[in-house]
C-alpha cells in the first residue's frame, strides 16, 4: 500500500518566498541608487559654491590689479545664482583676501588667499598661500 503526500501548497509558498526575496533585493538596489544620486547632487552643489567663492576671489584680484589701494570688498554680490562676500585684511604689500559664497541651494564655500601685491601698475598679484574651506 502506497501513502501519498499532497504538496499542492508548497510550490505556491516557494513562489511567494522567491517573489518577496526579489522585491527586497530590488528595493535595496533602488535605495542604493537613490543615495548615489543624492551624493552626486551634493558634490555638484558643493563644487558650484566653491566656484562662486573662487569667482569672488578673482573679482577682488581684478580690483586690486587696477587699484592696489582697493580694500572695500564686496557684500552679497550676485553670481551664478548665488552670492559671494569678499573681505580684504591687512595692509600693502601683504594682504589676505577672503571670499565666502552661498550657492542657490544653500551650500557654503570659503576661499582665502594670502597675497603679495606688486608696486607698479598693472599691479601684479602673487598668491603665497591658498586655503579652501578652512
Amino acid at each position: 500500500m502506497k501513502i501519498r503526500i499532497k504538496n499542492k501548497g508548497s510550490a505556491f509558498l516557494l513562489v511567494v518566498f522567491i517573489a518577496a526575496l526579489l522585491a527586497v533585493l530590488v528595493a535595496g538596489m533602488l535605495q542604493m541608487a537613490t543615495e548615489e544620486i543624492q551624493l552626486m547632487r551634493n558634490q555638484i552643489y558643493a563644487a558650484e559654491a566653491l566656484a562662486t567663492a573662487e569667482a569672488g576671489l578673482n573679482d577682488a584680484f581684478a580690483e586690486l590689479r587696477s587699484d592696489s589701494g582697493w580694500s572695500d570688498g564686496f557684500t552679497d554680490k550676485s553670481f551664478n545664482g548665488g552670492t559671494y562676500t569678499v573681505t580684504v585684511i591687512g595692509s600693502l604689500p601683504d594682504l589676505t583676501i577672503e571670499s565666502e559664497s552661498t550657492s542657490s541651494q544653500g551650500y557654503i564655500a570659503r576661499v582665502a588667499a594670502d597675497i603679495t601685491v606688486g608696486t607698479a601698475s598693472p599691479y601684479m598679484i602673487r598668491i603665497d598661500n591658498l586655503r579652501i574651506n578652512e
